[in-house]
């Protein structure tokens, strides 16, 4: 009977996505596999393409030097921007795990409180209200 459960627990355990409970805020921890997952694969693909595209871009050096044709140098300058544009794209990936980390950490903190006092009594506050002497403030500025 025991052995039946144990089964059945570790079957629930394989198929059945974690969570963490924070108070009032519970993370799936399976999203954030994903997340991290994603990112490593996209940061080991980027960095294999740039890795074969140096090689291709070695080769393709000489072969322009050696040929001195001039779409040679057309193909070497495009697989230059090619090569600049992955590492830009693996900068950018860095940047979006970045953002996605922080705002993970934001989410968990209250937004902008703001708290307003006057100091005086209800006679000064009566008196300013009937004047107009309030400042009024637009929330989305």
């Amino acid at each position: 009977m025991n052995e039946k459960f144990d089964e059945i627990t570790a079957s629930l355990k394989k198929n059945l996505p974690e969570t963490i409970e924070e108070p009032n805020h519970p993370v799936k921890v399976e999203q954030n596999r994903d997340i991290k997952d994603d990112y490593k694969y996209s940061r080991e693909t980027y960095k294999d393409l740039i890795d074969k595209g140096s090689l291709a871009l070695d080769g393709m050096l000489e072969l322009a030097a050696e040929s001195e044709h001039p779409r040679a140098y057309e193909v070497l300058s495009g697989m230059m921007k090619n090569m600049a544009d992955i590492t830009d794209k693996l900068m950018d990936l860095q940047k979006k795990k970045e953002d996605i980390e922080s705002k993970k950490q934001t989410t968990s903190t209250p937004g902008t409180v703001n708290n307003n006092m006057f100091v005086g009594s209800t006679t000064d506050l009566q008196r300013m209200l009937a004047k107009g002497d309030t400042i009024d403030v637009d929330p989305d500025k």
